[in-house]
C-alpha cells in the first residue's frame, strides 16, 4: 500500500468516527441556551452525515486502492470544500453591519435592530421562528438569572451584558426606567420607541417582543460566528491537503490499472 493511501486512510478514519460521535451526541445534548443557534444545528448535521459518506468512502478506495472510488471520493472533498467556502463568504457577508452601540454611563451596550443586514432580521427573526426563540429564552431562564445577580442599579448598570442580555433582559435605555430591586418602573420617556411599550417585569413578558431583543439576538449570533470563522478557515486548509494526498491515491491507482 502507497504512503499516500496510507495517510488518505488514517486521517478518512479520523473523519469518520468524529463524524459519528458528532452526530450520536446530538440528541444528548443540551442547546436550550443557546436558542438562536437551534436554527442551524440540522443544517449542520447534514452536512456531518455529507461528511461521514465521503469518509466512508475514502477509506474503502484508499484500503482497496480502488480508482472508481477514489475519484467519487475527490469529488466529495471539493463539493465539501465549495460549501465550506460559500458558508464562509456568506457568512462574513450577512455579519458584517454591527448594531451595537455604547450607552453613557453603562458597562454594556444596547442594539438596534435596523442596522443588521436584511438577511439576519428575515431569517432569523422572522415571527414564524421568533416564537421558538421566546419560548427558549423563557425556559433558559436567562433574564432570572442576570436580575439575581445583579439585584441593585449601580451594580447592573456597570456589568457588561451579553447581547442576549442587553436586548431581552431589560428594557431600552431611552425609556428612562428605573431600576429597584429587580424591577424596573418609572419609566420618563415611555413613547421614546414601542419597545417602551412591549417591556414588562413578568418572567414570561420581559422585552421578548422587543426589536431590541431580536437586535440582541442576531448581535449573540454575531459573537458567535467569530468563533467560527477561523475555524471555517482551517477546515478549508484541511480540505486542501486532504485533496493533495487524495489525487496521489488517485493517480497511484490509475498507473496500477494501466
Amino acid at each position: 500500500m502507497a504512503l499516500s493511501n496510507i495517510f488518505t486512510l488514517l486521517l478518512n478514519s479520523i473523519f469518520l468516527l468524529y463524524s459519528t460521535v458528532k452526530l450520536l451526541l446530538f440528541p444528548l445534548q443540551d442547546y436550550s441556551e443557546e436558542c438562536v443557534l437551534n436554527y442551524f444545528h440540522w443544517y449542520r448535521n447534514i452536512f456531518w452525515i455529507f461528511i461521514f459518506l465521503v469518509a466512508f468512502v475514502g477509506v474503502v478506495g484508499a484500503f482497496s486502492n480502488n480508482q472508481g472510488l477514489l475519484a467519487l471520493y475527490l469529488f466529495g472533498v471539493v463539493v465539501a470544500f465549495i460549501l465550506l467556502l460559500t458558508v464562509l463568504i456568506f457568512g462574513l457577508v450577512v455579519t458584517s453591519k454591527d448594531g451595537s452601540y455604547k450607552v453613557p454611563g453603562c458597562g454594556y451596550k444596547e442594539y438596534r435592530l435596523d442596522r443588521y443586514s436584511h438577511w439576519l432580521r428575515n431569517h432569523v427573526t422572522n415571527s414564524n421562528y421568533w416564537l421558538d426563540i421566546v419560548a427558549c429564552l423563557v425556559y433558559s431562564d436567562v433574564c432570572n438569572t442576570v436580575h439575581q445577580d445583579y439585584p441593585t442599579a449601580d451594580r447592573f448598570l456597570s456589568v457588561h451584558l451579553s447581547p442576549i442580555q442587553s436586548g431581552c433582559c431589560k428594557p431600552p435605555s431611552s425609556c428612562g426606567f428605573k431600576y429597584v430591586k429587580t424591577f424596573w418602573i418609572n419609566a420618563t420617556n415611555p413613547t421614546a420607541a414601542m419597545d417602551c411599550q412591549l417591556w414588562g417585569n413578568k418572567e414570561i413578558v420581559r422585552c421578548y417582543n422587543c426589536d431590541a431583543c431580536k437586535a440582541g439576538i442576531l448581535g449573540n449570533l454575531i459573537m458567535e460566528w467569530k468563533k467560527t470563522e477561523m475555524k471555517l478557515i482551517v477546515a478549508l486548509v484541511v480540505l486542501v491537503l486532504v485533496y493533495l494526498i487524495g489525487w496521489c491515491d488517485y493517480k497511484n491507482a490509475e498507473n496500477e490499472h494501466k
